[in-house]
């Protein structure tokens, strides 16, 4: 007697596509309240409680490369460019949700919001209020 339908490994491919279907297609699509130049502070981890300035959003990944933050030492071997090799510091990246945007108005680790100004969007302090885009 003959099978009908699916064979075993066409049925393990129409089951993965429809599983890869329902998640999101990339997440450089996620836009962030934070931004290259702000002053932030780390609420969790290792790094807990230090404040420091934002040097790249990899909005790709979802991470952030705060300055003076989350060092890692990375093995360097001798080059042309470098002879002595050796190991370097240097920042890593964090999770963005990791990091709260310090108001220059209250000086605090608060949340951001949006606020739609004419056609410019700003982004607001939650605790006081205050605008931090500058403009």
């Amino acid at each position: 007697m003959r099978r009908r339908g699916l064979s075993g490994s066409s049925w393990l491919l129409v089951v993965t596509a429809l599983i890869l279907s329902s998640f999101p297609t990339t997440a450089a699509s996620a836009t962030y309240k934070i931004k290259k130049g702000d002053t932030v502070e780390v609420i969790q981890g290792k790094e807990k409680g230090k404040r420091g300035k934002v040097l790249h959003v990899l909005t790709a990944e979802g991470r952030v490369v705060v300055e003076r933050v989350n060092f890692i030492k990375r093995h360097v071997r001798p080059t042309q460019k470098n002879p002595q090799g050796g190991v370097i510091e240097r920042e890593g990246s964090m999770d963005i949700s990791t990091i709260k945007l310090v108001c220059p108005g209250c000086g605090k680790a608060a949340r951001v919001g949006m606020r739609q100004e004419g056609d410019v969007k700003t982004r607001y302090c939650k605790l006081c209020n205050v605008q931090v885009d500058k403009g």
